[in-house]
């Protein structure tokens, strides 16, 4: 019997993964872009509300070509098309006088969520990338993207959510599932892979009021996004650099410590810094929809 290889959540056999090496191999001439499309297509991936997932097929073909199974075409040229100075003004909008005062200060705060605006996941890319000690790249996948400002408009922070982490220990010791119900239902959750306050800002209980109000809406934007819930929230706070402290005054619960390895890697040779293991559950019975 072939082995079973599970990438990006799809089961492929060996002969389905030689079919898929021959299938990118016939069409040399098309871009990474197109083949991903293309695949989603072809094997109607779909998320909940219809959308193709071209995302996640590109980032499975690119693990495949990473793990050599497969060889994509080469990356065509960037984009050109944006405009100069794109990212000088992005960082440009971070307000670079100090905002110290109270929370109720600071107006009626607003809550944006901008994953669908590119001229705000523009912003949220460059301040993370350059204010955020993980830097930021951009999410892979489903994610959300909030921006909260105050009520003279100006920014106080950001956050991104995206796909939760492949396999952790005690995260999974706390839900109960199997690594069946893992693989069938990890789509239902979150990870808060970036929080940002900007550095500018010095707001006491300000980051615990963000992390509340955002816990009262998200499910219903991703909802409303990707067509399927989301039930609960994850996240990774590094020690000794982080004590924790936002989140647990917005009541997440710490459940473990992270072994050392990254969150997406199945293989155990990538050795990172332990982190805490804080999660918030989004519906009253998470565990029975996990374990479903």
């Amino acid at each position: 019997m072939d082995p079973i290889l599970i990438v990006q959540g799809r089961r492929l056999n060996g002969l389905e993964l030689e079919q898929l090496r021959h299938w990118v191999s016939g069409h040399p001439d098309w871009s990474r872009r197109r083949l991903s499309v293309e695949l989603a297509s072809r094997w109607n991936w779909r998320n909940g509300a219809g959308q193709l997932k071209d995302m996640a097929a590109r980032t499975l073909l690119l693990k495949l070509h990473q793990r050599g199974l497969l060889e994509l075409p080469p990356r065509r040229q960037a984009p050109t098309h944006r405009r100069p100075g794109w990212a000088e003004r992005a960082r440009a909008e971070v307000a670079p006088e100090v905002i110290g005062c109270a929370l109720s200060a600071l107006g009626p705060l607003q809550i944006h969520e901008v994953s669908r605006d590119a001229a705000e996941r523009i912003w949220v890319k460059e301040v993370l990338r350059h204010h955020h000690y993980l830097g930021f790249s951009g999410p892979v996948g489903e994610n959300l993207q909030y921006v909260i400002a105050d009520g003279q408009g100006r920014r106080l922070a950001c956050l991104v959510f995206g796909a939760a982490a492949w396999q952790c220990q005690d995260r999974d010791r706390f839900i109960g599932w199997s690594a069946e119900q893992r693989q069938r239902n990890l789509a239902f959750l979150a990870n808060n892979a970036r929080f940002l306050l900007l550095p500018s800002v010095r707001v006491p209980q300000l980051g615990s009021w963000v992390l509340g109000q955002i816990s009262r809406r998200l499910a219903r934007d991703w909802q409303s996004k990707y067509g399927h819930p989301v039930v609960l929230l994850e996240t990774f706070v590094e020690q000794p650099r982080f004590r924790g402290t936002v989140y647990r005054a917005a009541n997440w619960q710490r459940v473990g410590r992270t072994t050392g390895r990254t969150r997406q890697d199945r293989h155990t040779c990538i050795q990172v810094a332990r982190k805490d293991i804080y999660v918030y559950p989004l519906h009253r019975d998470f565990r029975e929809v996990l374990q479903g």
